[in-house]
């Protein structure tokens, strides 16, 4: 859990770093996704950032705030927009401060509520790692940084996998019978693996672009994946790393 906590922290203080000093017009730029503004991508970060905080000091979802939020966003996000930039990097530190703070004393078998389920510690740190990422990357090109792909992303990777059954469920649908195998190269050099060997259907290419599709960051087709078999394909169409109800993705670029 140690070290899982340290890449969480490092890939929040790797996004601050890339941001914080954007010119004010690209905070209240639209970014990639809909409806969110730059400001918008990292309000949401702090403020689930924050709710994660409280679930793991007291090991129950906080009642909260329960007003409805403005179109896509949330009541907190609309809060948030009357905050400066500064403020609005305060309390993203300090709720993400709090967090690996809370995160620390718990054992990584411990379960804690999250999104209408329970998760172990560890699949909730990583979960909010890869929140950290995503939504990460729609403000980094909001702020027209490129972004720098990590071995962080083995963690990505890894729940992008690992979910291909929910992916199937949380669409009304059969999960795919047959093994999947696949092998993405890391960003520091090196193949990581998940599946079979033998398997029939199979996806290769960078953990970048698998992580980016996973989370819904990029249409597969507008990547570098390659990809064998009707069931590979399938999984790369309604691949969701994350919780709750399916998302919209990306459509393709040439749409």
């Amino acid at each position: 859990m140690d070290e899982l906590i340290a890449e969480l922290v490092a890939e929040q203080d790797y996004l601050d770093e890339a941001v914080r000093d954007a010119p004010e017009d690209r905070w209240n730029a639209q970014s990639p996704a809909d409806g969110w503004l730059m400001r918008d991508c990292i309000s949401h970060l702090a403020e689930l950032d924050r709710t994660a905080a409280i679930i793991a000091e007291t090991g129950e979802y906080p009642e909260g705030d329960r007003r409805e939020g403005e179109g896509v966003l949330s009541a907190g996000q609309v809060d948030a927009r009357s905050l400066s930039i500064p403020e609005l990097l305060a309390f993203w530190r300090e709720s993400r401060a709090r967090l690996a703070a809370a995160l620390r004393p718990l054992d990584a078998r411990d379960r804690l509520p999250w999104a209408g389920n329970t998760m172990s510690v560890r699949s909730f740190t990583t979960a909010r790692l890869m929140e950290a990422w995503s939504h990460g990357l729609d403000a980094i090109e909001t702020a027209e940084v490129t972004p720098v792909d990590s071995d962080r992303l083995r963690n990505i990777a890894h729940i992008g996998y690992a979910t291909r059954d929910f992916a199937y469920r949380n669409r009304g649908l059969e999960p795919s019978p047959l093994p999947l195998r696949v092998e993405l190269a890391a960003p520091s050099g090196g193949t990581w693996a998940w599946g079979p060997e033998d398997a029939a259907d199979r996806i290769t290419g960078t953990a970048g672009d698998f992580s980016r599709v996973v989370t819904q960051r990029i249409h597969y087709t507008d990547t570098d994946l390659s990809y064998e078999g009707a069931a590979a394909e399938e999984f790369l169409q309604i691949a969701q790393a994350f919780a709750g109800p399916t998302g919209a993705g990306r459509p393709p670029k040439a749409e």
